[in-house]
């Protein structure tokens, strides 16, 4: 779906939710922000820099995370390898060369625990459940060190007690950056209680805390009368 004029800001610190009808541009605008794709018109700023043109790489560079909706990391490398590829960048699963040192050892420690998935370092990433992969995908992305973290749907396919769990999470993680976060749940945005921004045809239709949003009329008709609004 096409953003359609769309203007939205988000602050410093914040953590914001961005739902929205199938097809109402969520995942687009993830895409505009993080430079997979480039927007028509218009200006896309962060932390006053303009990033229109710019690549994938250099907009990441700048402190900008992305996770997917689905989880990509690397199944034969343990959990702790897959951290350590993603602080030192693609080469590492090249050569398999990690460099030991202070630094990347004090970070790798301290994204584990922060994911919760401290005891599970040595496994092979293909062995873990499905919110798992999501938790040590979310910490890759954590490994660049990014200033704004755009999680698109981080709680698809999970159980209640994984979506429970990743709502502690990215309230522990909003505590350390922004985290914009895209999700169909609104139970768990609840969970989270933060500010949502709703789309739909690709413009902003509302915005606002999550308990006025829900008895919003035109929200509501968006959602087709679901229940879980």
């Amino acid at each position: 779906m096409a953003i359609n004029n769309l203007s939205l800001s988000v602050d410093e610190g914040e953590l914001r939710c961005i739902i929205g009808p199938n097809g109402a541009g969520k995942t687009t605008l993830f895409g505009l922000i993080s430079g997979y794709l480039q927007p028509d018109k218009g200006h896309i700023l962060f932390r006053g820099e303009v990033l229109n043109g710019l690549s994938v790489d250099q907009i990441s560079r700048r402190g900008i995370g992305r996770k997917f909706q689905s989880p990509t990391v690397f199944g034969e490398l343990t959990v702790l390898e897959n951290l350590q590829v993603a602080i030192q960048g693609k080469s590492s699963l090249r050569h398999l060369i990690f460099t030991r040192n202070s630094r990347v050892s004090a970070m790798v420690e301290e994204i584990l625990g922060l994911i919760e998935l401290t005891e599970k370092r040595h496994l092979p990433a293909q062995a873990l459940s499905h919110g798992e992969k999501q938790w040590l995908e979310i910490g890759m992305v954590l490994a660049t060190r990014p200033r704004l973290l755009l999680l698109d749907e981080p709680t698809a396919g999970m159980t209640p007690a994984e979506t429970h769990k990743t709502a502690q999470l990215i309230q522990r993680i909003s505590q350390q950056m922004t985290t914009v976060v895209i999700e169909h749940d609104l139970k768990f945005i609840r969970e989270i209680g933060q500010i949502v921004t709703v789309l739909h045809y690709g413009a902003i239709l509302a915005h606002g805390p999550i308990d006025e949003i829900a008895q919003n009329q035109q929200v509501r008709q968006a959602y087709l009368g679901t229940k879980v609004l």
